[in-house]
């Protein structure tokens, strides 16, 4: 590189330097109780997989979870309980969870849940003579949300039986 190609280089990187902004740092919120979207609703519709299940091709799912408890079973840290459930449609049927839903609300972008329940399954023809028919007792899941504004989230969630990816409205 010649020297007036280097001093050109130079002051296009001093340039590209001084034009950046600062990143913008996420806000840790779990210490703080109750710094979280007030809501009383949450409205997810998802797509889901089974993959430890069979007969179970991909689907689409739709899960409500109603607040309950706005400072959950911990005072001293940033967390929500609500009761979630829902339907999940593939080709086979429908399966129903239900659920107890415990929210860590992390930072202003993350937070995180566990759910344990049950899964009611109804399977092909919903005329209960499906061998797959029944419930499952121990259906449990976790996941976490990415917040892209206060109100609305990504929400990811695996466990068993079903895994799941979808977008969550916090009303």
């Amino acid at each position: 590189m010649t020297h007036p190609s280097r001093w050109l280089a130079a002051l296009g990187a001093g340039a590209v330097l001084a034009a950046a902004s600062p990143a913008a740092a996420d806000q840790m919120v779990i210490k703080f109780p109750g710094q979280h979207p007030d809501y009383f609703f949450e409205a997810e519709p998802h797509a889901i997989l089974a993959p430890f299940h069979d007969i179970f091709p991909p689907g689409v799912g739709f899960r409500g979870t109603i607040e309950i408890f706005d400072n959950g079973f911990i005072s001293s840290i940033n967390n929500t309980v609500g009761i979630t459930f829902g339907g999940d449609w593939h080709a086979h049927g429908v399966w129903i969870p239900i659920a107890m839903q415990w929210n860590f609300w992390l930072s202003r972008n993350w937070s995180v849940f566990g759910e344990p329940g049950v899964c009611i399954r109804a399977g092909e023809g919903f005329d209960g003579h499906d061998p797959n028919d029944g419930v499952d007792w121990l259906a449990i899941w976790a996941g976490g949300r990415f917040h892209f504004t206060d109100r609305i989230t990504l929400t990811m969630r695996i466990g068993r039986p079903t895994l799941s990816v979808g977008v969550s409205f916090l009303l």
